[in-house]
């Protein structure tokens, strides 16, 4: 449309001074001219579109979305799963009682969780970038007591003033008044403002902040907050009461160092044979024995051998608690009362094992070619239904450093050495009369480290004839073992057991 204007135009420039084939040039001209520009102007912008779209494909933006922190609390555990094989041991409770012991279960369980968690179990996160420095972990106090928080500071770029805040919950913060130039609220309280035009008096107040909690208890923790314009800093600390050690005089022998103990019910003949073999290598050791028999008879044991004379059919953990309760040595060897010492049974060799690994608790060894031991893994499940517990008998979990004939265990034999405070603290329960062993271990797991070597053992009597009220007791109906089974239901929250 625009050519033809312009030939127009100029046709009627120069109609009347030259001829018709000098305007038909000139539109020609034109033409081609306004062509040209449309061609480049059409190409320019296309080129320029599809390069703004490989760079745009090639170079995303990021979305801007708001930083968030992960949550500070784990989620509670879901059911856990039974093998096929385990034992369901909700199905050991008489159908009249199962609801109501299920809630007294539960009951009890959130009471263990009160004693045994605290806010020092919160997951903390480091924040990036942040100018804030504190301690993230070893911060330990005695309740009720000041103490400086170490490394306190701000580190901040040029402003005109610094603020900065300080919380907990659990007690109170302090620091000096300053001179001047510095301002201080909430002196002596659970929340301290500091503020200060010099970065330098800052960190001088930072440096002298002290906490002191406000409720004693033996163990527990507190979470402090550090907090500076948009940057927050979270650190735990620690509230604990010292215990003084328990610390055993080893002496310069064996016999300072270990005692021999052992519970017998009617096997008097075996037993005196195990204290005579006793006697063949260690004839001045300590040996201990709880005896629940009906009818007691005297034992040729010697000088240093005491009889401890229980009531009749207390069981088999209540002999052993009886005896370890009487051992004044930092070790004692448990054995069963139908064995017998050899020349294999090197009770310092089991000593020095667990001087050179003083995380043990427990060592076992072999009876006879038998080294009987087992792993135990505990998935916590939900807190109604409890948790599921899998028994692998031959299942190590690596060799002990140092000894490669040794490996780290959670169960063994009865046959093994331990530290006494360690073992007295689990305890063995009494509840637990017949059907009983590795309920101990049960019992200890998580707080006793276990392990079993293969180069010290221990003899053993070999099957004799028993007398008929002996095997009435050793051998238990199935009355009993539901019983366990309920008393594990309840007293582990354990839901199933393989």
């Amino acid at each position: 449309m625009q050519t033809l204007q312009w030939c127009t135009y100029l046709k009627m420039a120069v109609g009347n001074r030259g001829t018709l084939q000098t305007a038909f040039i000139g539109c020609v001209l034109v033409a081609c001219v306004l062509l040209s520009y449309t061609y480049y102007e059409y190409h320019h912008h296309t080129i320029h579109n599809v390069l703004k779209e490989v760079f745009k494909q090639r170079s995303p933006m990021p979305p801007q979305t708001k930083r968030l922190l992960p949550p500070r609390h784990l989620p509670p555990p879901g059911p856990c799963t039974c093998a096929k094989s385990a034992i369901i041991l909700k199905n050991s409770l008489f159908d009249a009682e199962s609801e109501e012991v299920e809630q007294r279960r539960h009951k009890e369980f959130q009471q263990h969780k009160a004693r045994t968690e605290s806010v020092l179990s919160t997951r903390l996160y480091a924040p990036s970038n942040s100018p804030l420095q504190y301690p993230i972990q070893g911060f330990k106090v005695r309740p009720m007591t000041s103490t400086f928080i170490p490394g306190l500071a701000l580190h901040a770029q040029q402003r005109s003033t610094y603020t900065v805040f300080l919380e907990v919950s659990k007690g109170v913060l302090k620091t000096v008044i300053p001179a001047g130039g510095a301002q201080v609220h909430g002196n002596g309280e659970s929340r301290l403002m500091m503020e200060s035009s010099s970065l330098e008096t800052l960190n001088e107040l930072l440096a002298d902040v002290t906490y002191t909690s406000t409720v004693y208890h033996i163990h527990t923790g507190d979470l402090a907050s550090f907090q500076f314009e948009d940057h927050e800093g979270v650190f735990p600390i620690t509230i604990k009461q010292p215990q003084p050690p328990v610390l055993y005089d080893m002496g310069t022998d064996i016999n300072s160092q270990v005692t021999i103990t052992t519970k017998t019910f009617l096997r008097y003949p075996e037993l005196n044979r195990l204290l005579k073999s006793i006697r063949q290598f260690y004839k001045d050791i300590e040996v201990i024995i709880a005896d629940d028999s009906f009818v007691t008879e005297k034992i040729t044991g010697g000088d240093h051998t005491k009889h401890f004379i229980m009531p009749p059919a207390q069981g088999w953990f209540a002999g052993r608690n009886l005896a370890v309760s009487q051992v004044t040595t930092k070790y004692f060897l448990w054995v069963d009362d139908d064995f017998q010492f050899t020349k294999w049974t090197n009770i310092e060799e089991m000593v020095r094992v667990m001087e050179a690994n003083p995380e043990l608790d427990v060592l076992g060894g072999k009876v006879k070619q038998s080294q009987f031991d087992f792993s135990l893994r505990y998935e916590e499940g939900d807190e109604m239904e409890g948790g599921c517990l899998n028994r692998t008998f031959k299942s190590r979990f690596h060799s002990l450093p140092g000894y490669p004939q040794c490996s780290v265990v959670s169960g063994v034999i009865n046959f093994f050495l331990a530290r006494t405070d360690a073992a007295k603290r689990v305890r063995f329960d009494p509840k637990l009369k017949r059907v009983a062993h590795s309920e101990f271990f049960i019992d200890g797991l998580g707080s006793l480290m276990v392990a079993t070597c293969g180069h010290v053992s221990i003899g053993h009597q070999g099957n004799k004839k028993q007398k008929t009220n002996y095997s009435r007791f050793r051998h238990p109906g199935k009355a009993d073992l539901n019983s366990k089974l309920r008393h594990l239901f309840f007293k582990n929250n354990m839901k199933c057991l393989n």
